[in-house]
């Protein structure tokens, strides 16, 4: 996996319809229906936090925090956004496949697609496995994915254009349409105006996979969690054949597999 650096400094502007605070508040929604009341501490992982833009609204809802990213330049933004807001999180620089934490935690949350972004099936695996030695017994682990209906529809050989104040930017998909991953390569090229008045190019490449529904539910039964619900991942009701976004909520068995 990479690290972003051109994306990292535009992500926040170029995300501004994630409404963060309401999905954070259904996140908590969904956490508090399956969460044992008798959980020892109140310790939530965000994983591939990105900017921290999630990890700011969960830690507001009275959670202490610790994010998890690849990318120094995301986490960078992410202990700016803390170091205004003063909320309890902590940030840890590390690939997800490779999770290393002091102790246990009671939620994991992966969220916007960040498991698609795994090249293979064994890395999404070796998520799951880390996530799962790090959760307490009846920990919750929720997170999403990209669905083939999103990436073979709307993603496509799409190309979306974003002029805003802080940046130009093109945004090109190309797909490969095989099964059952059905990549989609996403370029994205930034132009932001120099005070001379000339542009610098900037320019990101990253590929989105899928994991179908079948190979996720047998990774979760492997490492140690059971599945307690499948949700639209947008929407928070049930999924239908249009759904662009799985969100998965397991639960940590008492005992390893």
């Amino acid at each position: 996996m990479r690290s972003y650096t051109a994306f990292a400094q535009y992500y926040d502007a170029l995300t501004q319809n994630v409404e963060y605070a309401k999905r954070a508040k259904m996140l908590h929604s969904c956490i508090g229906k399956y969460l044992p009341a008798e959980m020892p501490d109140h310790i939530l992982l965000d994983l591939a936090c990105g900017t921290g833009s999630l990890s700011e609204e969960m830690a507001k809802l009275g959670w202490d925090v610790i994010g998890v990213d690849g990318s120094m330049e995301m986490l960078n933004i992410a202990l700016d956004k803390k170091f205004d807001s003063g909320l309890p999180i902590q940030y840890l620089q590390q690939d997800m496949r490779k999770l290393d934490l002091f102790g246990t935690i009671s939620v994991t949350l992966c969220t916007l697609d960040s498991i698609n972004h795994l090249p293979t099936t064994a890395d999404v695996e070796r998520v799951f496995s880390r996530v799962s030695l790090f959760s307490n017994p009846d920990a919750l682990f929720l997170f999403d994915v990209n669905t083939e209906y999103k990436h073979r529809n709307l993603l496509a050989e799409q190309c979306f254009v974003y002029d805003l104040p802080e940046v130009y930017c093109v945004w090109q998909n190309a797909l490969d349409d095989h099964a059952p991953d059905y990549p989609v390569t996403i370029q994205l090229d930034f132009f932001e105006k120099l005070e001379n008045g000339q542009y610098e190019r900037m320019s990101e490449t990253f590929t989105e996979h899928i994991y179908p529904d079948a190979d996720i539910r047998k990774m979760l039964a492997d490492t140690g969690f059971s599945l307690l619900d499948v949700l639209d991942g947008d929407t928070f009701a049930a999924p239908c054949e249009t759904t662009q976004r799985l969100l998965y909520i397991a639960r940590k068995e008492t005992s390893q597999p």
